[in-house]
Order: C-alpha cells, then structure tokens, then sequence
C-alpha cells in the first residue's frame, strides 16, 4: 500500500567533527568540497543518509569514504535544523564528534572531497554551511565531558607521559593545571599502567611512560567509581 504525505519532507544529512591532538595543540580534520555549493570551500565531513542506513550507519560511512577513517570513537552530538543552512534544500543534520589518535590517520581526501586536511582549532579557515557552529559545539562538548569520562586518552599515543596527558587536558580546557596536583590526582585514580619504557623530552631527563588501562577503569565504574578532574 503506497501512501501520499501532506507535507514535504526535509533532507537528513550526517556532519562529523573528527578531533586530533599533536605538539600540544588540539586539531580538527576538514574536507575541501569537491562539489556544488560551496564547491572549493573548506567543510567537516558528512553528507545525505542513505533510506536504508541508521544515523550511525551514514556518520561511520561517510567519514570512511571521505577522510579513510574507519572504526573510531563516535557519538551523538547535536541536531542542527536552521531553515536555510543549506542553499539547496531544507535540510537537517545530526552532527557527530569523534576523536582519533593524529598519527594514525593521515588526512586522505576521497569520494566529493577533493582534499583533506588537518587544522589546528585555532587556526581554522572559513568554514562551508553552518560548520564553524557545528564545530563550537563539538568543542564545548568536548571540554565539558574530558573532565568527567577518560576520553582524552583516545586523542593519545598508546604510550605517553604524564607531560603529554597534562598538556592535552592544559589545551583543551584552555587553563593552566598545577603540575604536582595534576599528577597526583591522575596517579591516585590508579587507571595508569606504567611501562619501564622511558623518552626523553628535549633536553629534559627521560621521562616514564604509562598506558591508560580501559578494563580497570570499566570495573571500576560499574562499582560506582566517578572520573574527575
């Protein structure tokens, strides 16, 4: 049985802010559109959802098709629908976040992007759509949620120092942490492996090296263990 609708239906689209983290600066993977509007501009990866295909289902295959990023952190972010956001047609979009360990994705651009980059947050260039408030979200989000989850530890190597980690959170919460009281409070979480591995930093003595450890951190939780910082 085929049925008529009354009103028009609006487009759905999936936009993605892919989030990295290098040299003490906190990065952002764009596209440049390969095609029309906004052909030439810079834009976060995303595109229509598919009649057959989740919300997820396009975030995950879009991203993978336009940057070559495949399985990741991802999440729901925000639900755009600005009347006019996009010139072509009333259109909707579930935004996404997801965060990458920088040097394990390289930025290859493909299907319509012509290009792939990554840009340092304060540094960005004139964005397509509505993506430059897509992207204020993300990172609102983004400083809200490392304080209370460990998701900053996905924008890490596998192996970092107690530097590193300082430096990630000094970045993305945009503030100064105390050193000593850092490191205490993260030490007494007891989330952290720590290697017999050492690297040295710069002219600095070789400093230890950790790995954060997911499965005591999910038992942990399930006994009602908060993340805090």
């Amino acid at each position: 049985m085929s049925y008529t609708y009354e009103y028009p239906r609006a487009a759905l689209t999936v936009d993605c802010v892919v989030f990295g983290f290098s040299e003490a600066a906190l990065s952002v993977l764009l596209i440049r559109r390969g095609i029309a509007p906004y052909k030439g501009k810079w834009a976060l990866p995303g595109g229509f959802v598919r009649v057959d295909e989740t919300i997820d289902e396009a975030a995950r295959r879009e991203l993978s098709e336009e940057t070559g990023i495949g399985e990741v952190f991802l999440e729901q972010l925000y639900t755009f629908g600005a009347v006019k956001r996009d010139p072509r047609e009333r259109v909707v979009s579930v935004a996404y976040y997801a965060l990458v360990k920088l040097s394990e994705h390289p930025a290859t651009g493909a299907s319509d992007a012509s290009d792939a980059r990554w840009f340092q947050v304060s540094a960005l260039p004139t964005l397509a759509f509505d993506h430059a408030k897509i992207l204020e979200t993300a990172i609102q989000r983004l400083r809200g949620k490392v304080r209370y989850e460990p998701i900053g530890f996905k924008l890490l190597p596998e192996r970092f120092t107690l530097s590193q980690l300082q430096h990630l959170y000094e970045t993305v919460l945009q503030t100064d942490l105390d050193k000593r009281n850092f490191r205490k409070k993260i030490l007494s979480m007891d989330l952290l492996i720590p290697l017999e591995e050492k690297v040295r930093m710069g002219a600095h003595r070789p400093a230890q090296l950790f790995q954060f450890d997911p499965r005591k951190y999910a038992a942990l939780k399930q006994r009602g263990f908060h993340f805090e910082l």
